[in-house]
């Protein structure tokens, strides 16, 4: 290792450390001080809020400048509004039930042992990101929440504002008199950081959480060592229409799950439509999502009902487009829906429009994704939308934590049993 090598590793090693203490501090702090911080840490980012567009502005230049995709630049780009976003996130944050210390259960055994489950934090996170700026201050404020510690480390193209918001972050953490290692960046873009934190920091990372392109989010799963990951691949997201769904909304659900915002993680990116009702929706719901703006790429069935679609071939279905393209397949009912998205899908979102409450049912049943929505569009998979402030991202996992992932989807548990001397015989 040449010495900016053994510099760095230092540099993350003492990160670790400072983690595990602030976690030590943070389990036994109470929810107050928690609070006063995350209230603090948004009216930092109101009052940081020119300092984090200057800062953003110059990373957005220098990406369009390397020819970055205009998807991708705009979940890059912040505004005022969306600075404002984040600060009124932090205060949902701030606002909802804190999750630690709740008796999640409590029974009592034969032998007169009192058994009790109560929700602990998880201890330190490391949150590996890309593109998303604002998940530097929505990671911060759940895992702060929750009562844990957070070593982040965002993408190269943002370093400027990940910096920006970071350091708001820590003026919140010191007026509230916590200390700053609770919310710790990796200030370079250096990609050895990511190996290090891969390792766990010497033990000091308990979670790792991917957040970004299935090339990041594989190579985290798969060289991660000794350290837990929790993370989703892409949002390979479907919306079915039902032979029994009403036209008007079929419509309005499937234009806004497409491209209300084509670069989030719960943008549809496959129409199916059920074949026994598919001449009747079919052709105007395509059409609209045409005169939006959209391209469209059809199977055989879908083709012959909408003529010019292109071809759809066999890599669209399981492509995340993240752009206004979408794939269409005319399915047969919900059972073939259903095994479509078995075999394309990535577990993520999916949604059926449907009038026949039965229909709906069965297709909620059938598919398992972590989202399942009935008659509303996929644009809703957002743990800002569920009531959580907030999220890291939407675990596809079947372990620990699934769907979005809030406050209380970090923490973890422990049983705590009292008694009054009893022994095993």
């Amino acid at each position: 290792m040449d010495d900016a090598g053994a510099s760095l590793a230092a540099q993350m090693s003492a990160m670790g450390r400072g983690a595990r203490e602030a976690a030590a501090v943070l389990r036994l702090g109470d929810a107050a001080t928690r609070t006063r911080a995350l209230t603090a840490m948004a009216a930092a980012i109101r009052a940081d809020a020119a300092d984090i567009l200057a800062a953003n502005a110059r990373d957005v230049a220098a990406a369009k400048a390397s020819g970055m995709a205009s998807a991708m630049v705009d979940r890059l780009l912040l505004d005022e509004a969306r600075v404002e976003a984040m600060a009124k996130g932090v205060e949902t944050v701030a606002a909802i039930r804190d999750p630690l210390g709740a008796e999640l259960d409590r029974w009592d055994r034969p032998n007169g042992l009192d058994i009790a489950r109560i929700r602990t934090p998880i201890g330190v996170i490391g949150i590996i990101y890309e593109s998303r700026p604002n998940v530097t201050a929505d990671a911060a404020a759940l895992c702060l929440r929750a009562g844990n510690a957070v070593i982040l480390r965002g993408g190269s193209e943002c370093l400027a504002s990940n910096l920006a918001i970071h350091a708001a972050v820590a003026k919140g953490l010191s007026a509230a008199g916590l200390p700053e290692t609770c919310v710790q960046i990796v200030r370079t873009a250096d990609r050895a950081a990511v190996g290090l934190m891969l390792t766990g920091l010497e033990g000091a990372i308990d979670l790792l959480i991917p957040r970004g392109g299935k090339g990041l989010v594989a190579r985290v799963r798969e060289e991660a060592r000794g350290v837990a990951v929790l993370g989703h691949l892409e949002g390979l997201v479907h919306v079915f229409l039902h032979a029994s769904a009403d036209l008007e909304k079929a419509t309005a659900i499937a234009v806004n799950a497409k491209l209300r915002r084509v670069s989030v993680c719960g943008a549809a990116e496959t129409l199916l439509v059920d074949s026994a009702d598919a001449q009747r929706l079919l052709p105007p719901v395509a059409q609209a999502l045409r005169d939006a703006g959209c391209e469209l790429r059809g199977d055989a069935r879908a083709r012959a009902l909408v003529p010019g679609m292109a071809d759809a071939t066999e890599e669209d279905w399981r492509t995340e487009y993240l752009a206004p393209i979408l794939s269409v397949a005319v399915v047969d009912g919900v059972d073939g829906a259903a095994a479509h998205i078995a075999k394309y899908g990535s577990a993520h979102t999916d949604a059926i429009v449907a009038e026949d409450g039965a229909a709906a049912e069965r297709f909620a049943a059938l598919v398992d994704s972590a989202i399942v929505l009935i008659n509303a569009s996929t644009q809703f998979a957002d743990g800002g939308e569920f009531g959580f402030g907030a999220e890291i991202g939407i675990a596809t996992d079947r372990l620990h934590a699934r769907g979005p992932v809030g406050a209380e989807q970090l923490t973890t548990y422990k049983y705590v049993v009292r008694g009054t001397g009893q022994t095993r015989p």
